[in-house]
């Protein structure tokens, strides 16, 4: 099983990409510290309680900076309409696997080496930066909740 490196603070990892430290970047980089693979409503849902007054579009514009600088990662998984985010660790390179059922997604490692960890039989002339994996699969619950119709 995967497990994320523990992130830096939310400050320190701000103040690294040049960001300015504001309640609400503070609060939505824990909210996704603590909560990865989150959408924007679930984050938004997250820190309305410590950022009294935030708004969803608020949370967007957040995310939307922390992606440009480098902090978050947006997943975007097959036949989902939702982005979801996570901490983006510099060393980090992991898949992910995502139940068909209930939606629940879990990190995986790599499946081969250090990024871009696949190659692609042709790159039509470009430097490839990443590969990303989803491996669809039904969960222990949602099987057995399935045997048990």
């Amino acid at each position: 099983m995967h497990t994320h490196a523990t992130p830096a603070p939310a400050e320190e990892a701000l103040r690294r990409a040049d960001l300015r430290v504001t309640a609400q970047r503070v609060a939505i980089y824990r909210a996704l510290a603590d909560h990865p693979h989150s959408s924007a409503d679930v984050v938004f849902a997250q820190v309305r309680e410590t950022v009294p007054g935030i708004a969803l579009p608020s949370v967007h514009n957040v995310l939307g900076d922390l992606v440009s600088a480098g902090i978050v990662r947006r997943v975007s998984l097959p036949d989902s309409d939702r982005a979801l985010y996570e901490l983006a660790e510099p060393v980090d390179n992991h898949h992910h696997v995502q139940c068909v059922m209930c939606g629940s997604v879990q990190d995986v490692e790599c499946a081969v080496g250090h990024a871009p960890c696949l190659t692609p039989s042709d790159n039509h002339g470009m430097r490839v930066l990443e590969a990303t994996v989803t491996f669809r699969a039904i969960c222990s619950d949602c099987e057995r909740k399935q045997q048990q119709e």
